[in-house]
């Protein structure tokens, strides 16, 4: 079973600006994260998933691990605030989300007929954020 998942992350509208003017990154996330969604290397060190039960349980209903979760994109948001973003989170993050002007898509769907931060990230998903506000 892949202990990890990748992901295509784009940034636009002059988002990218905050980090590092990158508008493209390739991201690898474990499979399962701490429910605090704590970015920290010693919380996201894989659990042991050896004391699964392989034969029972396929990737798609493997037994989560006490204390974690599957990767989501809320985890992703704080992944990206406390790794990627190089400057001004409060441009980016309201608390546990996204600040309101930000637009969301998940393989080109909004993240809104997704679940938002609920959403279960699966390796290939392609993220896109893009602010829709400019100052005037």
């Amino acid at each position: 079973m892949a202990s990890s998942i990748s992901l295509r992350i784009e940034f636009g509208g002059g988002l990218e600006l905050l980090f590092a003017n990158q508008r493209s990154h390739k991201l690898t996330l474990p499979k399962f994260v701490p429910i605090s969604n704590s970015t920290s290397l010693s919380s996201i060190t894989s659990p042991n998933l050896n004391d699964t039960d392989t034969e029972s349980a396929t990737s798609d209903d493997a037994a989560i691990p006490d204390g974690f979760k599957r990767v989501d994109v809320t985890y992703l948001l704080h992944h990206l605030r406390d790794h990627l973003l190089k400057e001004r989170p409060e441009l980016f993050m309201d608390k546990e989300t996204v600040r309101p002007g930000i637009l969301v898509l998940i393989n080109d769907t909004d993240w809104e007929l997704e679940g938002e931060g609920e959403y279960e990230l699966k390796s290939g998903d392609e993220l896109v954020f893009i602010s829709t506000l400019h100052g005037g």
